[in-house]
């Protein structure tokens, strides 16, 4: 198994903290961008409608939503492995600063892509797909499934960047409001 690199090649300066959090917030907006993009290749999609079949088209959107949730799960877990490396290092008052996002990881934990990918281990998911299958077209089951695990991404981003949005203003270092400069 290959060891990961960690967010500080450093962990005896004093700004380890800031460069672990610029490095975890640099990896969710990535994560934040990869789900876009499969979002936005299914929305734009409707433009081929009239040039392909929906039994052609359809597939093609869930796969652009599986691919795009399965690069955000592996950029998930990486996040997750190189803060692990960069917590190994740290002393404990600068473990205690990244404890949310820490918390994060151990609250909302990834399955591997197998278990999101196996219809039989996300019974909820797939009762759901088939009902809106019925409701409008089956061609539409497989893009349901995908968009639910895409959903379940989207979740698990947010409470990150929720936890490091909590990290940043801790360690923010205090500024004062211009207008009290001034006086």
């Amino acid at each position: 198994m290959p060891e990961f690199k960690s967010y500080s090649d450093n962990p005896y300066r004093e700004t380890v903290v800031n460069e672990i959090v610029a490095g975890i917030d640099r990896d969710v907006e990535r994560s934040e961008d990869i789900l876009m993009l499969g979002l936005a290749t299914g929305m734009f999609s409707s433009l081929l409608a009239p040039i392909a079949p929906p039994h052609v088209l359809l597939p093609l959107v869930a796969l652009a939503f599986a691919l795009s949730a399965g690069f955000a799960r592996i950029n998930y877990q990486n996040m997750q492995k190189r803060l692990s490396a960069s917590i190994v290092q740290l002393n404990y008052q600068q473990r205690a600063v990244l404890s949310p996002i820490a918390r994060v990881f151990a609250d909302f934990p990834m399955e591997p892509l197998e278990d999101s990918l196996n219809p039989l281990k996300n019974v909820k998911r797939t009762w759901k797909s088939v009902l809106g299958g019925i409701i409008m077209n089956p061609f539409w089951i497989p893009i349901f499934y995908m968009l639910g695990m895409q959903i379940g991404e989207e979740k698990n981003v947010y409470e990150l960047n929720r936890a490091i949005i909590g990290v940043e203003q801790k360690i923010k270092p205090a500024t004062i409001p211009l207008e009290e400069r001034d006086a």
